[in-house]
């Protein structure tokens, strides 16, 4: 038989998760229709309220909750290490989900959380809606998103450790203009879709200071096993821009094998750059340009935000500043000229 989940009450009441909440929390800003309405939803599904409102934060545990996407657990090892380094410190155990494609999953993840009455959250880039995190939000679950920049959020307890994926993109293209190179290409990544809008976001402003269209923007559907298997045939009838940009290190060797099997060579007919910075860059001829992020840093920031956000007074004249931008260093290797 089917568990029944917050989400499928949602589903059938045609409200937002947060909603839901709010109802189950017995919160005084739901209009008494929409109420009654997710009260009837409860009732005809059987959905038992009682096992999630009971995980509700009175007590203070001592744990927290670190969120990540599986296929992304080794581009984030070091942002891993930072984070728990720090709870160490300060003495917080950690209870660690990965989430998979799938809403199975992140409802698992959301009750489990909830349940568990963590003190905090740390989530990675995608994890969550921003109407699940308002989920959270009704729980007085503080949060912490590290990785990239997240948009402007009406809930109030969510904290941001980033790097403007926006302003690299922006700032990297303008450089390639001044050099002449107006050809640019993004390869898409679909397992970080958040950071994928920044670097677009940074390239069409870029463009578009120029009064020009960037249209080089490669994506692909499902149906290929893989970006290799895309790419091997795409550059069989497309030679590559003057300049290619990729996220992770899979892409961009990716683009290198597919380019050199169509008879394309790095740096001589088109440069490469892969944002996130691995070792596997420099095992591959010729080297592969990157960025130097401190992903250790970030890690440890992030929790240590998390902590005083923990902790937090209130009526403090200075508010904790809960945005923290990381800088970062682009690593020139032999895939530029």
């Amino acid at each position: 038989m089917k568990r029944i989940t917050i989400y499928d009450v949602a589903k059938e009441a045609d409200v937002s998760l947060a909603t839901v909440s709010r109802v189950i929390n017995d919160s005084n800003v739901v209009r008494e229709d929409t109420r009654i309405r997710v009260q009837k939803a409860i009732e005809k599904l059987g959905y038992k309220p009682n096992a999630i409102a009971q995980g509700l934060a009175l007590s203070k545990t001592t744990t927290v909750s670190i969120v990540m996407g599986e296929k992304m657990f080794p581009y984030h090892a070091k942002i891993l290490n930072g984070l728990m380094d720090v709870a160490k410190i300060y003495n917080y155990n950690i209870m660690f989900h990965t989430t998979s494609k799938g809403i199975s999953k992140m409802q698992d993840v959301i009750e489990s959380i909830i349940k568990s009455r963590v003190d905090g959250v740390i989530l990675f880039n995608d994890n969550f809606s921003e109407d699940e995190l308002e989920v959270l939000n009704e729980y007085q679950i503080p949060m912490v998103i590290v990785g990239s920049k997240i948009p402007k959020t009406n809930i109030a307890n969510v904290g941001n450790v980033y790097v403007d994926f926006e302003q690299m993109a922006y700032d990297l293209v303008n450089t390639c203009f001044e050099k002449g190179i107006e050809d640019i290409a993004l390869v898409e990544d679909k397992l970080n879709l958040s950071m994928m809008e920044q670097l677009k976001n940074g390239i069409d402003k870029a463009y578009e200071e120029k009064g020009k269209k960037f249209e080089k923007y490669i994506s692909y559907d499902d149906s290929y096993k893989s970006s290799y298997v895309f790419l091997t045939e795409h550059f069989k009838q497309m030679k590559p821009s003057q300049m290619v940009i990729t996220l992770r290190d899979s892409q961009a060797i990716a683009v290198l094998n597919a380019s050199s099997e169509a008879g394309y060579k790095v740096p001589d007919d088109y440069e490469l750059i892969c944002v996130l910075n691995n070792k596997y860059l420099n095992m591959v001829r010729p080297h592969i340009s990157s960025y130097n992020i401190p992903e250790y840093d970030m890690g440890a920031v992030a929790m240590r935000l998390l902590t005083k956000m923990l902790v937090e007074d209130k009526d403090k004249k200075q508010p904790l500043n809960k945005e923290i931008e990381m800088t970062y260093s682009f690593l020139k290797r032999k895939s530029v000229k």
